[in-house]
């Protein structure tokens, strides 16, 4: 049993509040710095630690599925213990997972050292997200923090891809995750100063524990299942078996909510359509857009034999234009409104999506993805930006961190299930080949799996449009109350 913190009775001052945005999007660049600064280093981590290239990915997966099984429960934590306590306590596993992971010397204190990462990611993103959806009314106000907020995780493509180069090869792969320990830190200790304190409420709720066991547990099996069942064979009995125990404990996850006094994901949130579009199009969202940074990785370091330098300046070019797209995105929805801001972006999103796998050649180089890339992730930025300004409207202000819970965990997920059925597909090209028939392979794969998020992205256009034409209108013109439910 815990006592709960209401959101804030009345908002901090213009001032203290621009601090708190910044310090969010402060937050929300270490969040993005992490992921694409151990992209850049991930051939020396495998090389250095012994991994093999399918298991390489559980670098990467061990974080993304950790932090999506905890997601929902880091968001109702925020709703009841505090945000800007969950908030300071994210920031502080970061940092002391960072420090293990940069001491690791073996694949599986690396792997636990992610994993404890996703955790604190897991408290960190919903508990922000929550405070800009409290801090900030429903309407233009919020868009603009949301694009403020997404335009620095868009800068920590930049900044992680270029710092993760520079100190991958000046000083070795572990110091990217030794970067981390005084930013998260500095930051942490920034947020007692400059966000708002809780403020107690008299209602009592408890946390919903066998929710968020059952649901982790399902996760990370399914995730596990997707991973290794293309390594070891789709009917070994330890795929069978795990994939069997995800489905049963995923089940049993709904049943629990459906029973629970104060569940970890209460259902009537489903009432609202437009969080339900904002959670799929987070789903497919990464699924397809956010799969890309690692198969660009690989076209620039295994096809192109670019550096671990060469491939941090690079990803200039995206991050620079998803940027833009953030800022885009934030006008759009206050012209066109959120549906069509989500479609334009996903078609947008297809069209460079495909030039970029058409120019997926061993023979051609750099310059020839270049635009390509520069239109996808302009349509990456736009979507960013709209999907959490979906997810975000007609939510009650005490079930924020929830809601944006529930997005989280959408968002993670369509990240671990999106890369490995991509990394699988792709890997599938490769059987052995050596040299420049290697770097063709790699190149063929890679196009093949670019092709298919394109694919997803559609899905993602058709999800876009059964988002409420009043929500669509509303969003930036006219916000609707913070207990409002469309449906």
């Amino acid at each position: 049993m815990s006592t709960p913190l209401a959101p804030s009775a009345r908002r901090p001052a213009n001032g203290r509040l621009g601090w708190s945005l910044a310090l969010f999007a402060l937050a929300q660049l270490i969040f993005s710095l992490d992921i694409f600064i151990v992209y850049v280093a991930l051939p020396d981590i495998g090389a250095d630690l012994g991994f093999s290239d399918q298991t390489l990915q559980w670098v990467v997966s061990a974080y993304v599925v950790f932090a999506g099984g905890f997601l929902l429960l880091g968001g109702r934590a925020a709703d009841l213990l505090g945000r800007r306590r969950i908030f300071v306590l994210a920031l502080a596993v970061y940092a002391l997972s960072s420090l293990a992971g940069g001491l690791a010397t073996s694949p599986a204190v690396i792997i636990a050292a992610r994993a404890i990462q996703g955790i604190g990611g897991a408290l960190l993103l919903p508990s922000t997200l929550s405070l800009i959806g409290t801090l900030f009314e429903e309407g233009p106000k919020r868009n603009r923090a949301l694009a403020v907020w997404g335009g620095a995780g868009a800068s920590g493509l930049t900044v992680g891809s270029l710092l993760g180069g520079v100190l991958t090869q000046s000083f070795g792969w572990p110091a990217v995750f030794f970067v981390n320990v005084p930013l998260a830190g500095i930051c942490a200790i920034a947020a007692l100063a400059v966000v708002p304190r809780d403020q107690r409420s008299t209602e009592r709720r408890r946390f919903d524990l066998p929710g968020a066991l059952t649901v982790t547990a399902g996760a990370t099996l399914l995730v596990f299942v997707l991973v290794q069942g293309p390594e070891v064979g789709w009917t070994q009995p330890i795929i069978l078996a795990a994939g069997a125990a995800a489905v049963i404990l995923l089940a049993l996850f709904a049943i629990i909510e459906s029973r629970s006094r104060d569940p970890l994901m209460p259902f009537r949130l489903f009432r609202n359509r437009s969080l339900v579009v904002g959670v799929s199009v987070t789903g497919l969202y990464m699924g397809t857009f956010g799969a890309l940074p690692y198969f660009m990785t690989m076209l620039l370091q295994n096809v192109f034999q670019f550096s671990a330098l060469e491939t941090g300046l690079a990803f200039l070019v995206p991050s620079v234009a998803i940027a833009t797209g953030t800022q885009l995105g934030e006008r759009l929805v206050g012209r066109i409104g959120t549906r069509a801001t989500l479609l334009g972006g996903f078609v947008v999103g297809v069209a460079g999506t495909i030039a970029f796998a058409l120019a997926f050649d061993h023979q051609s180089g750099f310059a020839a993805t270049v635009p390509g890339i520069v239109v996808l992730s302009l349509g990456q930025g736009v979507v960013w930006t709209g999907m959490w300004i979906a997810a975000a409207t007609g939510v009650a202000g005490e079930e924020q961190g929830v809601a944006n819970g529930l997005a989280s965990t959408s968002l993670n997920l369509g990240n671990a299930i999106g890369l490995a059925v991509l990394i699988a597909v792709a890997n599938a090209a490769v059987t052995g080949q050596t040299g420049a028939a290697l770097r063709a392979a790699v190149a063929d794969g890679g196009s093949l799996a670019v092709l298919l998020t394109a694919a997803g992205m559609l899905i993602g256009a058709l999800v876009s449009l059964t988002l409420p034409r009043k929500v669509a209108a509303a969003t930036a013109a006219n916000p609707a109350p913070a207990s409002a439910v469309h449906s």
